[in-house]
Parts: C-alpha cells; sequence; structure tokens
C-alpha cells in the first residue's frame, strides 16, 4: 500500500524537530497559574503521520510525559489523531481542521470534565504557526453555559 502525501501532511512536517517549551495553565478558578518547561520531539512517520514526544516536570516534582499523533484523512478530509499521557488514564481522539489561513489547526476532542469526573467535556486544542521556528499550542474547554475557556498556553521554539 502507498500513500501520495497530500499538502496537509505537509503542514504537518513544519512541526518535526526538536523544541523547547514553555508553558502556563490555569488548573482552577481559585489556583495561580501554573508555569512549567519541557522539550519535545516532534517525528515523521512516512511523511503522512507526525509523533510528538513531550517531556516535562508535574507541580510536585514528577516527570511527565505525553505523545500525540496527527495525520490527515483525506477520505474523510479531517485531521486525526490521538493524545496519551502518563498523569491520565484517559486516551484523547483528535478531528480538526485548518483555519481558512492555514496557520492554526483547530484538534476537537471529548474527555472528563474539569468541574465532574462523572461527566465530560468538550475541548479544543490549536496549533497556531508563527513562524518556523516559534508556535503555540492553546487548549480550550467548553463551560457548561457553551463559551470556551482557556486553560493552558504553550509557547514552543525550536531548538537551534
Amino acid at each position: 500500500m502507498y500513500v501520495e502525501p497530500q499538502k496537509e501532511h505537509k503542514w504537518l512536517e513544519q512541526l518535526v524537530g526538536e523544541w523547547t517549551c514553555e508553558t502556563e495553565a490555569l488548573m482552577g478558578p481559585d489556583q495561580p497559574p501554573m508555569k512549567s518547561t519541557g522539550v519535545e520531539t516532534v517525528r515523521s512517520i512516512g511523511g503522512v503521520w507526525i509523533q510528538c514526544e513531550n517531556r516535562w516536570q508535574m507541580p510536585d516534582g514528577g516527570p511527565a510525559l505525553m505523545i500525540i499523533t496527527v495525520g490527515y484523512d483525506p477520505a474523510k478530509k479531517r485531521f486525526v489523531g490521538t493524545c496519551i499521557g502518563s498523569m491520565m488514564t484517559n486516551q484523547w481522539v483528535y478531528d480538526g481542521q485548518l483555519d481558512a489561513a492555514e496557520k492554526v489547526l483547530v484538534l476537537d476532542t471529548e474527555g472528563p470534565s474539569f468541574t465532574d469526573p462523572n461527566k465530560t467535556a468538550k475541548y479544543k486544542d490549536s496549533i497556531e504557526i508563527v513562524s518556523p521556528d516559534h508556535r503555540i499550542l492553546s487548549a480550550q474547554v467548553q463551560t457548561e453555559d457553551g463559551t470556551w475557556h482557556r486553560f493552558m498556553t504553550s509557547h514552543y521554539r525550536r531548538k537551534t
């Protein structure tokens, strides 16, 4: 079986490389922002998938590892992927698309609610290309009233 990479696959290739990361996350309304730093390695899998391996320290000082895969499904005309991490038992399944300017990839997913572990919530992870050496990942959750709340922003800078 041979797959011809599409322009969307080529868009993902700009993420390939070694990156440093600075993150600020809001873990609750009564808590100060949590800041962390880490590293990420993004590999191409056959020019049609990327695999992102993120490593950083948790607030308690313990190590954290997250693996993200993203590809493009020409039959669905959608980006697809998954996210798993050492700090969670939920597998996040992505479905998304590029914005009209092809600068932001928005990945929709659903997972455990922050406010009620017995419920699920809708989430959006957005990857914005600022320049070839800088990108921003932001995460939002849809609240019960339907509004979107950004709870995390990460700046990735390519290692030189």
